[in-house]
C-alpha cells in the first residue's frame, strides 16, 4: 500500500486464514523518489476536482498506470530480496493511493489499476475495498480495525487502544469483549511533513528535532480544534487535506512544527472522550511513532503508551499487513466494515478479485493464503 504521507510503498508478507491465525513475514518500504512524490502530490490537487470515483482526467490516468507499476516492481523486489517464488504467492490485497476521501459525498478515490498489477505480477489481486462500504452509507475509513483486533488477541490488557499516525491519524478502540470502534482522530504527520518540507526541504522533521526546538501557538491549535468534526459523533473520517486550510502564516519552522505535533498528540488523547470505556493501554503504530516529540505529548496526555516496537510489532508494516489480511476476508465473504468501524450498515465484505490473464480460478475459500 502507498500511505497518505506519500514516503514510499510498504509491502509485507502474511499467512493468514483472515481470522485469528496471523503470521507475519518479512516486510519493507520502498521509498519514493523525490519525484514520484511529486507526481503523487500532483494527483492529488488534481483529484480535488473529481466528481465520479472513476473519472481519470489524463494526468490522473497517467500517475495510476505510473503508480501500479511502481506496486508492481516493489513486488518483485520483495521477492527477489526475501527468496521468495511468485508461486508461493496466493493473492495481493492492493490499496493504492488515496487522492480524495469525501464520505460526505459517498465518494473516495484509490488509485491503482488491479488489473494491470495482476498481469505485471501474475498473481491475482484483491483491490478498490473501499467502495462497497462507501456506497452503503459508510465512511469507507478505516478499515484496519478488524486486524488490530486480531493482533490484539496477543495483548493481555483490556480495553485497548491501537493509534495509527500516518498522514492522518486514526484509532482502534477494542473492547473486553472485541467490541470495534474506530475512527479518525485527526491530523496525524501529513501537515508536519509538508512545513517540514516547505521550510526545510526534507520530506518530514527526522527525529523531531524542529518541533522539538519550537514553541506551541495556542490561538493556531484553538482553530484546529474548533473544528466541528472534533464534535462530531464517530464513526468518522478524514481527507489528507482536511485541515491544510488552517493559516500558519507567520510561525517560525520551530513553532509552526511544535504546533503541528500539538495538534496532532491532543487530538489522538481526545479521541477517548468518545471511548465506552478508558483503554488499559495504547499501541502506537505509523511514522508519528518515530518522532520524539509526537510520542512525548502522547505519553504526556495518555496513562500508558506503546510503540508498535514496545508491543512485538512492525509499526511500519502493519498498514500493508492489514490490506493482506483484508484481501483474504474478502476472498472468503469475511466483512471488513462495521457499524462501529465506518458507519456501515451492517457489516460489509467488499473488494474486487482480478487474476492475470490466463490464471486458474483461485478457490475462495483456501486456506491460510500467503499475501
Amino acid at each position: 500500500m502507498s500511505g497518505t504521507s506519500l514516503d514510499g510503498i510498504d509491502v509485507a508478507l502474511v499467512t493468514t486464514d483472515g481470522e485469528s491465525r496471523v503470521e507475519r513475514g518479512p516486510a519493507r518500504t520502498y521509498a519514493y523518489t523525490p519525484e514520484q512524490r511529486q507526481s503523487l502530490a500532483a494527483a492529488l490537487r488534481e483529484a480535488l476536482q473529481l466528481k465520479t470515483r472513476d473519472e481519470r482526467p489524463l494526468a490522473l490516468a497517467e500517475v495510476e498506470r505510473a503508480l501500479t507499476e511502481w506496486h508492481a516492481v516493489a513486488v518483485k523486489r520483495h521477492l527477489e530480496e526475501f527468496s521468495l517464488r511468485r508461486s508461493e504467492i496466493d493473492v495481493i490485497g492492493f490499496h493504492g493511493q488515496t487522492v480524495l476521501h469525501r464520505p460526505d459525498r459517498r465518494l473516495t478515490v484509490q488509485l491503482g489499476d488491479g488489473q494491470l498489477l495482476a498481469e505485471r505480477t501474475g498473481i491475482p489481486v484483491v483491490f478498490d475495498m473501499r467502495a462497497a462500504d462507501v456506497a452503503a452509507g459508510g465512511q469507507g475509513a478505516p478499515l484496519v480495525p478488524v486486524y488490530h483486533r486480531a493482533l490484539a488477541a496477543s495483548i493481555p490488557e483490556r480495553p485497548v487502544a491501537f493509534v495509527n499516525i500516518g498522514g492522518v491519524a486514526n484509532v482502534t478502540w477494542i473492547g473486553r469483549d472485541g467490541d470495534l470502534l474506530a475512527f479518525d482522530t485527526g491530523p496525524g504527520n501529513a501537515l508536519i511533513d509538508d512545513w517540514a518540507l516547505r521550510h526545510t526541504g526534507q520530506a518530514t522533521d527526522f527525529g523531531g528535532s524542529l518541533a522539538l526546538r519550537g514553541r506551541v501557538d495556542e490561538s493556531v491549535v484553538a482553530q484546529f480544534l474548533g473544528d466541528s468534526y472534533f464534535e462530531e459523533t464517530p464513526p468518522k473520517s478524514l481527507d489528507r487535506n482536511s485541515f491544510a486550510g488552517i493559516d500558519l502564516a507567520g510561525l517560525a519552522p520551530e513553532d509552526g512544527a511544535a504546533t503541528l505535533v500539538a495538534v496532532t498528540a491532543r487530538t489522538v488523547a481526545l479521541a477517548a472522550d468518545w471511548f465506552p470505556e478508558p483503554p488499559a493501554l495504547w499501541i502506537i503504530c505509523g511514522g508519528g511513532r518515530k518522532n520524539p516529540a509526537v510520542m512525548t505529548g502522547l505519553r504526556e496526555r495518555l496513562p500508558r503508551v506503546l510503540s508498535a516496537e514496545e508491543a512485538a510489532f512492525d509499526g511500519d508494516a502493519i498498514e500493508a499487513e492489514a490490506w493482506a489480511y483484508l484481501a483474504v476476508r474478502c476472498l472468503r465473504h469475511l466483512p471488513i466494515s462495521f457499524p462501529g468501524t465506518t458507519r456501515a450498515p451492517t457489516p460489509l465484505t467488499g473488494g474486487k478479485l482480478v487474476r492475470p490473464a490466463g490464471a486458474g480460478r483461485l478457490q475462495a475459500d483456501s486456506t491460510s493464503p500467503r499475501i
